[in-house]
């Protein structure tokens, strides 16, 4: 069975991630979305709040995993016989890096993982965690960022009220 693990910190999930999760799947048999637990890195939400966001966007796919895991990804692969990274790509820098990641859990396992880099779909290439968390520090409108079922549960967990917030908007 060809497993592939998409990584990363979710921090929240955006349409964006959800995206790749979605097309993976449909390359895959098997994709396992794996929750970093980054020790340098604070996050709006715990990681247990991020596995449980996601379970419920992917709970009607039988072939989507997830999962939270730490230390090196490479380490976290071989406890589950996966040799496929797949990771998405927005913009030109984001392939300097993930080229350079590439090759080092590449070296890291002994060259039996290999990473597939899966392009942002255009409607979707400009989002990012990082944005979304600095537009609900402003208290601004994120549901077209983020899957429509866990916009109320971001909203609550920073203390947004939908009905009070920017009428403009009309939210």
């Amino acid at each position: 069975m060809k497993v592939a693990v998409y990584p990363g910190s979710f921090d929240p999930i955006t349409l964006g991630h959800m995206d790749v999760i979605l097309r993976s799947a449909a390359v895959f048999e098997k994709v396992v979305v794996a929750v970093l637990k980054n020790v340098d890195k604070k996050g709006l939400f715990s990681i247990e709040e991020r596995v449980e966001m996601i379970q419920k966007l992917v709970q009607k796919y039988d072939n989507i995993e997830v999962v939270s895991f730490e230390g090196l990804l490479v380490d976290f692969m071989k406890s589950i016989d996966a040799h496929v990274i797949v990771k998405g790509l927005r913009v030109g820098l984001d392939f300097d890096y993930e080229l350079q990641m590439a090759h080092m859990n590449r070296k890291l396992s002994e060259e039996r993982v290999e990473t597939v880099l899966m392009m942002a779909s255009t409607e979707y290439s400009y989002i990012s965690s990082s944005s979304v968390r600095e537009i609900l520090h402003f208290k601004g409108d994120i549901r077209e960022f983020v899957p429509e079922e866990i916009v109320d549960d971001i909203y609550q967990k920073v203390g947004i009220v939908l009905e009070g917030m920017c009428n403009e908007r009309k939210l």
